[in-house]
């Protein structure tokens, strides 16, 4: 099937609608309600939760979906290398980028 320009800008329109719909209906929610101290609190661990989990499969989930730690000693090492950064800088930015150039480190020597 061809598609013709009209039929790419409603592809392009209905997308910024999906992407922008879930930022714009919590604004518009809460723009008049005051937020729960219990929910401010709770959002403060999703940043590291998200972080967590993508570097966790990362480093234990093999392309094949299965568990292993064969051959990952570089990404384990980086790993504990960023957990240090991570805890004494307090800063995901600082960490993602130092562990990126440990890994690329690592993976040259290891």
């Amino acid at each position: 099937m061809e598609w013709n320009t009209t039929q790419h800008v409603w592809l392009i329109l209905g997308c910024f609608c999906v992407a922008f719909a879930p930022r714009l209906i919590p604004l518009m929610f809460f723009r008049t309600r005051k937020i729960p101290d219990w929910f401010n609190e709770w959002m403060r661990y999703v940043p590291i939760s998200l972080f967590t989990a993508l570097v966790v499969k990362d480093i234990f989930i093999s392309p094949e979906y299965t568990v292993t730690i064969v051959n990952r000693a570089p990404e384990m090492i980086a790993a504990v290398i960023v957990i240090g950064i991570a805890y004494w800088t307090r800063s995901m930015a600082i960490s993602v980028v130092l562990g990126l150039v440990a890994v690329f480190l690592l993976a040259m020597v290891v």
